[in-house]
């Protein structure tokens, strides 16, 4: 279709003879704009616009009718169709691709007969058909590969996702037309599938089986996982332990991690992935067991002390002790260092046990201090309730200053009394009562 019919370019001629004249240059002018409308009138394409034709003439007419330009650009536009006729196609099309789409409907009363009346109406059958054959073919000759010659958990991972799509495929071929080979479409365009049923649910049952093996890999993998997690724990504990005891429950984490790579399915990819794994730790734990044998007899050893430290630990609790029960408990402490002196130079864990009695001294240390401390509260206390009662008996024969310097050693008396003794509580308020009198009588 050309640009410019022959309506706009009688009318854009008409116009431009009235404003050209008769003179030189306009003669000359209106030869230019005959000539560009000409070419435009030569050339295939869209229809030229009100823009494009104004652009042709606005820099030798300027003052070239914008009305006529209007019309021009209308005569110009190709005649539309009726709204009437626009709904009647648009109903027309409806009505085919809706017939279409029930006739290919996937249900043999409906398919059967059109399949031998008019085959050719189910081509879009036929096209998804084939599709839908040769990507269940090839995506279940992938899976296969990926599946049952895996090298890496990924190869597994993209295995599920082509198991995945091969079922979508195979879901999308109707069972009933399998056995049903349209010749005329197939020799035009080349069909792919042959599936016999039997076929059917042999792809069927290698998609099921594929499905089954990676959701056991899929476990296995997990076990694997967790074995490996269990392992590196509980070694890290083992490490970290410092003593037997803290060490036999990472021992036993230890082995049930080895446990858990040794129950894996050995058809699955973890398990060979896990064997050298394996291997590496039952090593180390052979190591670590024997370590562990050659350490009882200190084990024994320390026994006593840990039962002499425990006992000490629990009369201690968290409560203040009395004189007497610090006493008992430096006993206690005193006899846990004395049963780890007893262990021999010799021994595979002597600096370890080095440390503990350390510990221990050191709990010994904290012990006397305690003690010292509760002695000393026990002799304020007593020296406060002393200038206490000293102040009631001869209050009344004392003026204020003097009263004041007896609250005073009061309280100093008290103030040597520290947190965590028996006394502790009754000096603190006493302590505040002797500071409330004192500034009363100071007033």
């Amino acid at each position: 279709m050309e640009r410019l019919n022959q309506r706009a370019f009688e009318l854009l001629q008409a116009e431009i003879e009235r404003i050209a004249g008769d003179d030189p240059v306009g003669k000359v002018q209106k030869e230019i704009a005959l000539k560009r409308f000409n070419r435009l009138r030569s050339q295939p394409g869209k229809p030229a616009t009100i823009d494009e034709l104004r652009d042709l003439v606005d820099d030798l007419f300027p003052t070239f009718s914008e009305k006529v330009l209007k019309a021009a650009a209308r005569a110009n536009c190709p005649p539309k169709a009726s709204w009437t006729g626009i709904k009647v196609g648009v109903a027309t099309v409806a009505s085919i691709v809706g017939g279409v789409w029930f006739l290919n409907l996937p249900y043999p009363p409906i398919r059967w007969p059109v399949a031998r009346v008019a085959p050719m109406v189910l081509v879009p059958s036929f096209i998804s058909m084939d599709h839908n054959y040769r990507q269940a073919i090839a995506n279940t000759e992938q899976a296969d590969q990926l599946v049952n010659n895996a090298t890496s958990p990924s190869d597994l991972d993209l295995g599920k996702t082509k198991v995945q799509a091969a079922q979508k495929n195979l879901d999308a071929l109707p069972v009933w037309f399998l056995g049903y080979y349209p010749q005329r479409y197939c020799s035009m365009f080349s069909c792919g599938w042959r599936f016999t049923f039997d076929e059917f649910q042999q792809a069927r049952k290698e998609v099921a089986r594929m499905d089954a093996r990676l959701f056991q890999e899929t476990n296995a993998q997990q076990q694997f996982n967790q074995a490996d997690q269990t392992v590196a724990t509980a070694k890290q504990a083992y490490q970290e332990a410092a003593s037997d005891a803290e060490r036999e429950p990472a021992i036993a984490q230890w082995q049930a991690g080895i446990d858990l790579l040794q129950q894996l399915p050995k058809q699955t990819l973890a398990y060979k992935l896990a064997q050298p794994k394996l291997s590496a730790y039952e090593r180390d734990f052979q190591q670590v067991v024997g370590t562990a044998v050659g350490n009882s007899r200190a084990s024994n050893m320390v026994a006593a002390a840990q039962a002499f430290d425990a006992e000490a630990s629990k009369m201690q609790g968290n409560q203040p002790q009395s004189v007497a029960g610090w006493q008992e408990i430096i006993r206690l402490r005193e006899q846990a260092i004395a049963e780890l002196k007893k262990v021999s130079v010799d021994e595979p864990n002597y600096p370890q046990l080095k440390r503990i009695q350390a510990e221990y001294e050191g709990k010994l240390s904290a012990a006397r201090r305690r003690l010292d401390e509760e002695k000393t509260a026990i002799k304020a206390y007593e020296t406060a309730n002393m200038l206490t009662q000293q102040l009631l008996e001869t209050a009344s024969r004392l003026d204020n200053a003097q009263i004041a310097g007896r609250l005073q050693a009061i309280e100093t008396a008290l103030g040597q009394i520290k947190p965590g003794t028996t006394v502790f509580s009754e000096a603190t308020q006493l302590r505040q009562q002797a500071a409330a009198k004192r500034k009363e009588a100071m007033r």
